[in-house]
């Protein structure tokens, strides 16, 4: 991933955490929810995310948490 943005998902990673905790989700349920693995999510939602993940996968997610998925996008600093 380039350096360039991974502040970026990072900060993306820790708002699908917020919500996934919010909506009284695990880990293992949000993943089941969402059809991505357990190892997968829990790279995304590191603090030190170092994994970069596609729109396809965000979609995903959002699916998943049953929120538009511009809600992870939105004030990403």
């Amino acid at each position: 991933m380039s350096a360039k943005y991974s502040a970026y998902y990072t900060a993306i990673g820790q708002r699908i955490k917020e919500y996934r905790k919010v909506k009284g989700l695990t880990q293992e349920a949000l993943a089941e929810k969402a059809s991505i693995s357990i190892s997968y999510l829990t790279k995304i939602e590191a603090a030190n995310c170092d994994k970069s993940f596609s729109l396809e996968v965000i979609f995903d997610i959002a699916n998943a948490l049953e929120i538009p998925f511009i809600d992870l996008l939105t004030d990403i600093k």
